[in-house]
């Protein structure tokens, strides 16, 4: 069995580009014609199921997604406008400022020049060009239509920076109060604390169990700084890595599902994901079993991932993806098969995915202006309890010395 790069039209001159995986030629026009489409081009894919090779340090190699956005929209104009795939690429690697990707698209030039296919030289960097990225351009060269494809990145790329940039601007002013909030406790409990608990240490009593615990607390800072900091260096680091891992993705992935206010944006968030991503890679005539493998590769949160690799599996069984998605109600709303069912039955699932992604991201935004008014709140009622515990702590044995007094 072999992958195989086709272009096919129907008898209404709908055209579909693609791959797929059959003994020969003769096999991936059967499989088409069953579609009702009659091949007009097919070749045998370079790829032949082996993964490109990739150098060790190019798999940790991270380019903004501002930089690849406008990367795509300028290749994209380049090409329509008539220039080559290689003159195209290296105006851009010597108009880009980014040294990284600059060195880059040099490296995939002189590749292409060797001869190689864009989406081959763009393959040795997933850091940079995931599999959806990959996969789109292969898509466009497959079809002839590569400054349409990739017109299609620039736009997805777009709505994607747009939508994190939304739920990072929410997110950052909790962060920032919560870095700050530890910050002043830092320096109390190292600088300021010490010289109001010296006065209690003379004291021939015993104290409350909140004030020994600031007093412990206070000298665990000033004597053992440097481990104490080191202690938080070394947590956030295994945090960073532990994270990453199978386990960790899935307990941060549950974690964001259950959070009041963080699982609403989690959910809207994914969702207008699935629905831009899947209902782009149609559009470039990749097939459904093989655009929700890419789609499950490049969502980030584990149980999307696990939902939609267990749909590849019931699709192949002849079951519609509206019916496999209401099985995850928890992280599909009822709207999202709604929709999907809508548009498997006109025919239309491309652009009703389109408008569903659109409506999702417009939620997003909603939520993200609303999460603040929100928060705010929360975090004053928590500075309040934090406030009160010092104020509370460091209060009540002068309380108890004058009673003694009186």
């Amino acid at each position: 069995m072999a992958k195989f790069l086709y272009v096919a039209k129907n008898y209404e001159g709908e055209v579909r580009t693609g791959e797929l995986v059959a003994k020969d030629e003769q096999g991936v026009a059967q499989q088409l014609k069953a579609e009702g489409f009659l091949v007009t081009s097919v070749k045998e894919s370079e790829d032949t199921g082996e993964n490109p090779k990739v150098a060790f340090m190019d798999r940790f190699t991270k380019i903004a997604l501002k930089d690849k956005m406008m990367f795509a929209r300028n290749l994209s104009v380049m090409i329509s406008s008539g220039l080559t795939i290689s003159k195209a690429i290296k105006n851009l690697a010597d108009q880009m400022e980014n040294k990284k990707l600059k060195q880059i698209l040099n490296t995939i030039h002189e590749e292409i020049k060797a001869g190689k296919n864009l989406s081959d030289a763009m393959a040795k960097y997933p850091g940079v060009f995931n599999e959806l990225f990959v996969n789109m351009v292969k898509i466009g060269e497959t079809g002839g239509n590569l400054d349409e494809t990739l017109n299609i990145i620039a736009v997805q790329l777009e709505k994607e920076h747009a939508l994190l940039s939304k739920v990072r601007g929410a997110l950052m002013y909790p962060a920032v109060i919560m870095v700050a909030m530890g910050g002043v406790g830092i320096l109390m409990l190292t600088y300021v604390l010490p010289q109001l608990t010296g006065v209690f240490k003379d004291m021939d009593v015993e104290l409350p169990v909140a004030t020994q615990f600031i007093i412990d607390a206070s000298d665990l800072f000033k004597e053992h700084s440097i481990l104490v900091l080191s202690f938080f260096v070394m947590s956030g680091f295994l945090l960073k890595f532990g994270i990453k891992t199978k386990n960790g993705k899935k307990f941060v992935s549950f974690i964001s599902l259950k959070l009041p206010a963080i699982n609403n944006i989690v959910i809207k968030t994914n969702c207008a994901r699935f629905s831009r991503i899947y209902s782009s890679l149609l559009r470039s005539g990749v097939t459904s079993l093989d655009a929700l493998k890419i789609v499950s590769n490049t969502l980030s949160n584990y149980y999307y991932k696990k939902a939609l690799r267990e749909s590849i599996r019931e699709i192949q069984k002849g079951i519609d993806l509206s019916k496999v998605i209401g099985q995850n109600p928890t992280i599909f709303p009822v709207l999202v098969r709604q929709m999907l069912e809508v548009g498997e039955q006109t025919g239309e699932t491309e652009m009703i995915l389109l408008k569903m992604a659109e409506f999702y991201e417009d939620e997003v935004n909603q939520v993200t202006k609303n999460i603040s008014s929100i928060v705010e709140p929360v975090l004053m009622l928590f500075m309040g309890i934090a406030v009160g515990f010092f104020a509370v702590a460091m209060l009540q044995p002068m309380y108890g010395l004058m009673e003694n007094i009186k």
